[in-house]
């Protein structure tokens, strides 16, 4: 199983990691055939706070056909995060792998490419829930029905509300590339808990 991890300009290094963290103890640790592939629109991103980072795939490059599952950070506008997010080729990636049932997981304000890209249209969904509750709004606009939880599945997409959400949004993505058990597994040996 393959995971493109779409890392836009000014995203949150919090927010990428779990992902390869994650994925990589199921891969390490326990035998999963799982992988994850940076892809941005350099071959270096910058990240919120200014941690570079090398990219394994370039978005112009990029094959839905050729990956499992998208992964979609979130970032800071004021990083630069939105004009990224929003370009045309990162909201066609993130409508080919949902018109292909692929997962589709975002944390934070990640889901809000996913809504201008127009899947997330009569789902449920989240954002960032926090400050003055803009970004949720911004997601309604999008035709989304905003669901005040942490973690929010419908169908194939995942979203989230916050940073502190990431590693939960990495094992919902794994349970979907595997199984439910062996997300728990995995969670267990990271030292998180479950409910089931």
């Amino acid at each position: 199983m393959r995971v493109l991890l779409l890392c836009c300009k000014g995203f949150e290094t919090m927010e990428l990691s779990p992902f390869v963290d994650v994925m990589g103890w199921a891969r390490d640790d326990f035998g999963h055939d799982v992988e994850v592939d940076l892809c941005g629109f350099a071959p270096a991103v910058a990240s919120t706070f200014g941690v570079s980072v090398a990219m394994d795939a370039l978005v112009d490059g990029a094959r839905p056909e050729d990956y499992d599952a998208l992964a979609v950070p979130g970032g800071f506008e004021e990083y630069g995060f939105y004009e990224e997010a929003y370009d045309e080729r990162a909201l066609g990636l993130i409508r080919a792998f949902d018109a292909a049932r692929k997962p589709v997981a975002s944390i934070c304000v990640g889901a809000l490419p996913l809504g201008k890209s127009g899947i997330l249209a009569g789902r449920r969904a989240t954002t960032y829930h926090l400050g003055d509750g803009s970004r949720q709004r911004q997601l309604a606009s999008f035709g989304a029905q905003v669901v005040n939880e942490p973690v929010v599945v419908d169908g194939n997409v995942v979203t989230s509300w916050c940073p502190q959400t990431a590693p939960f949004v990495a094992f919902e993505l794994l349970a979907m590339l595997t199984s439910r058990e062996a997300a728990h597994e995995v969670m267990r040996a990271m030292g998180f808990s479950h409910d089931g």
